[in-house]
């Protein structure tokens, strides 16, 4: 082997010493990197994972919180149903008050005996003393008497009806109605009550009508009571738009 062989020989295996002590060296950095890294890493995370414990902690004792909050919400909710528990029992109460003033009323009608007046227990008929006779010509009045033949108590009241049956013939004749207002009273048994009937009388022997009865039907009944009619002769104004001879309310 010549000397330049082995000064090459020489100089190969320098460089390669230099070359693997240039890689240790890098390894040796690297891995003190890395170990620095990871030193420099974990401190800082020993401290965000003691400060993520606080955190968890804090948000569990505020997740706890909250459960109380809810549970304290949940209670509150509990109460408020139990507002609108009495809430509602007071609205049952203020309807019983209600439900109570009516049968109150309905005791006072039942106590009072106030019912309504039907024809079964009513007997009518004309007055015809002295000052209830009409006058035999002209405008006057004639009285219908309503008398509480039953019982008990009844409550009267409004217009009846009166139907006119003439003498010759039978000729029928509603009556009209006065436009006057009217109320209602309470017959106890034997009490009577009565309602006028305007009339236009006359003595001439044309353009009259002479009832022979009338037909009664005291208010909100459908049944009459007949009686005779005890006067004298009516202007006949069965046609007329605004006629003389009508009914006024009871009592």
């Amino acid at each position: 082997m010549s000397s330049c062989t082995t000064a090459r020989t020489a100089r190969r295996r320098r460089t390669v010493r230099i070359a693997a002590a240039a890689l240790t060296a890098v390894a040796g950095l690297t891995l003190t990197a890395c170990n620095g890294s990871g030193a420099d890493e974990v401190k800082p995370a020993g401290q965000s994972d003691k400060g993520m414990a606080t955190a968890e902690s804090g948000g569990t004792g505020s997740s706890s919180g909250s459960q109380s909050s809810d549970a304290k919400a949940g209670s509150d909710a509990k109460s408020g149903s139990g507002a609108k528990s009495d809430a509602k029992a007071g609205g049952s109460g203020s309807a019983g008050k209600q439900s109570g003033g009516a049968p109150a009323a309905n005791s006072g009608k039942a106590g009072s005996g106030a019912q309504r007046c039907h024809t079964s227990g009513l007997k009518a008929a004309f007055a015809t003393g002295e000052d209830a006779v009409p006058d035999e010509d002209g405008a006057s009045t004639a009285s219908v008497v309503l008398t509480n033949k039953g019982s008990s108590s009844c409550v009267i009241g409004g217009f009846a009806g009166v139907d006119f049956t003439s003498e010759n013939g039978g000729e029928r004749w509603s009556l009209a109605r006065s436009s006057a207002k009217h109320g209602s009273i309470t017959l106890a048994p034997g009490d009577s009550t009565d309602f006028k009937i305007n009339v236009v009388m006359t003595k001439e022997d044309t353009g009259f009508y002479q009832p022979a009865r009338a037909e009664v039907t005291p208010p909100n009944e459908t049944k009459s009571i007949t009686i005779e009619w005890p006067f004298g002769t009516l202007v006949d104004q069965r046609g007329a738009t605004h006629p003389g001879t009508f009914v006024n309310p009871i009592g």
